[in-house]
């Protein structure tokens, strides 16, 4: 994937190497993970706009494929459940 930016400049998108990085509009990193053939894998790391961390996940070809972590906006687990491609298999 090349870069890609929003209609006020703002980069949109990023890769460098396998690393794919989503920014908001405002400029904050939204989401960072590998992106191979065009497929998301591995871990991924999602972002509030204010940076505060929103959650951790796993893919594996664009579908949840592990453990998924998300927390509230004081950095407490809200909940976190187990993926086996795509489908919620512990809670």
């Amino acid at each position: 994937m090349k870069e890609s930016f929003f209609k006020n400049g703002q980069k949109a998108t990023s890769q460098n190497g396998d690393v794919l990085t989503y920014f908001y509009k405002s400029g904050p990193v939204k989401a960072r993970g590998k992106f191979v053939a065009d497929l998301m894998q591995g871990k991924w790391v999602f972002n509030r706009e204010d940076g505060s961390l929103w959650q951790i996940g796993h893919f594996k070809d664009n579908m949840k494929h592990g453990e998924w972590i998300r927390y509230d906006k004081t950095g407490k687990v809200e909940y976190q459940e187990c993926f086996v491609l795509g489908k919620i298999v512990k809670k």
